[in-house]
């Protein structure tokens, strides 16, 4: 159990997946685009044939809409690793004084990350949070040996100065 903070309660939790939600959807936007305007331009180049409706034909492929479907599970983990790793908060758990951590207090690794990230099925994993009255812990948070905890203003005021 976390020495130093508490760890943090399903509603709380709950608020930050909202904000990190708004993020999400918004790289997820510019990864649509991105991929939808690199397929616009292997059409063009004549690497995949010409046809009238590139949406369809992304659909109906099974080689490219794979290859999209991984693409944005991948960003969307990076996008929580990267932020987990470096402070262990990301946009949203900042807002919310929260923070992600080893059960010693140390920054998770990147595998802890993808684990975390993976597992936490959409955020449906803080459900366990409910029922765990004594630990406070996700689902995710059990997979990849991680906690949630709530930090003071101060603390928090410390993390995001030390990022400079």
């Amino acid at each position: 159990m976390s020495g130093e903070f508490p760890r943090a309660g399903f509603w709380r939790r709950f608020a930050s997946l909202i904000y990190d939600s708004l993020v999400v959807i918004s790289l997820s936007m510019l990864t649509a685009i991105l991929y939808f305007a690199a397929i616009q331009s292997l059409i063009a180049l004549g690497f995949i044939p010409q046809t009238e409706d590139p949406a369809a034909f992304i659909q109906d492929s099974p080689l490219l809409y794979g290859i999209r479907s991984v693409l944005f599970v991948g960003v969307n983990i990076v996008f929580f690793a990267y932020f987990w790793t470096k402070s262990g908060q990301t946009i949203g758990m900042r807002a919310w004084r929260l923070k992600v951590q080893t059960r010693d207090g140390k920054l998770i690794s990147w595998p802890q990350a993808v684990i975390r990230s993976m597992s936490a099925l959409l955020g449906l994993g803080n459900l366990v949070v409910l029922v765990d009255f004594k630990n406070k812990r996700a689902l995710q948070d059990y997979i990849s040996k991680t906690e949630v905890v709530a930090l003071t203003k101060e603390e928090n005021k410390r993390i995001y100065r030390s990022l400079d």
